[in-house]
């Protein structure tokens, strides 16, 4: 199994069969594609149903060579327009929705994408190659005030607005391209010892921007709620807590923010309902077996 994987190992993929209840004839919907592990392991489940997948990376397109056929449809774009290309499709409706929201093996790991810390690379992070806006152009080009919010807010940095205003002098005398350049030029507000930790926030929070990863993911979660059947499962896997808290307030609540609405009667009014009551954690076997899955929160919910 782990050859077949090389891409990228799906995490916790049991789990997420078992939340997706799969139906033999029903439709499914892999919303993050990457390396086609849960793909194929749906499909395999599969008799006359079928599975629409996305992926707007360019680089995950090989990955579904070998599911070509009546029961799979690779859709290259952005899951955030999810109702529309279904429509596409001929699809209104849904048995079951997977999402990992976990940047790929294969991105982390492929130098001059510029997502890791590891490696010399231009600043770039995009998750779809075709759009404009890199982490390059953020860095020299926010201004400071808007630095501070996205340090702040998509990466947690507790100190956001040094940082920001760090990177606003710093690339007044020469622009800050690469990785190694970002580093060079924050390195003095890194804690002693906790650098990769730093770096890492400050990573995830141009991710964030570059890719509108949070916008994008309640669109998401909005359209694949209208689209369930009653009795459909969203099953979906976050691996930080600002994609996390919008999952489980929309699984709480019915929203992303903001106390749950309630009819003239008292009633809650929601659309789903949590199968887990907490959220499901990958076992120690599998986080010594693939370490990415140690931060990696399942939450599955059902249709009403």
């Amino acid at each position: 199994m782990k050859e077949e994987y090389t891409y990228h190992e799906p995490v916790m993929l049991a789990e997420c069969l078992e939340g997706l209840n799969i139906h033999p004839d029903g439709t499914y919907v892999d919303v993050t594609f990457g390396g086609g592990g849960h793909s194929k392991a749906i499909v395999e489940q599969l008799v006359d149903g079928k599975l629409y997948a996305f992926d707007q990376d360019v680089d995950a397109k090989p990955n579904a060579a070998s599911l070509r056929g009546l029961k799979f449809t690779l859709i290259e774009a952005n899951f955030r327009h999810l109702r529309r290309y279904l429509k596409l499709y001929g699809v209104q409706t849904i048995d079951g929705l997977l999402a990992d929201l976990g940047v790929s093996s294969h991105q982390i790991n492929s130098a001059e994408r510029g997502f890791s810390t590891r490696y010399q690379a231009d600043l770039d992070m995009r998750m779809d190659t075709r759009a404009s806006l890199t982490a390059q152009q953020i860095v020299n080009d926010y201004p400071e005030d808007r630095l501070h919010r996205i340090f702040g807010m998509y990466g947690e940095v507790h100190n956001a607005r040094t940082l920001a205003a760090t990177i606003a002098k710093e690339r007044v005398n020469r622009p800050i391209r690469t990785v190694n350049d970002l580093k060079e030029a924050t390195h003095r507000l890194a804690p002693r010892g906790k650098e990769n930790k730093y770096y890492a926030q400050v990573f995830q929070a141009l991710r964030i921007e570059v890719n509108d990863e949070l916008k994008a993911l309640e669109e998401m979660l909005t359209q694949a709620t209208e689209m369930l059947r009653p009795g459909g499962r969203l099953v979906v896997m976050s691996y930080h807590s600002l994609e996390d808290r919008l999952v489980k307030n929309l699984i709480a609540k019915g929203k992303f923010a903001g106390e749950v609405e309630k009819d003239l009667f008292g009633n809650e009014i929601k659309p789903l309902k949590a199968i887990s009551r907490k959220a499901i954690t990958a076992s120690e076997e599998e986080v010594q077996r693939n370490p990415r899955s140690r931060s990696a929160k399942l939450r599955i919910a059902e249709k009403l």
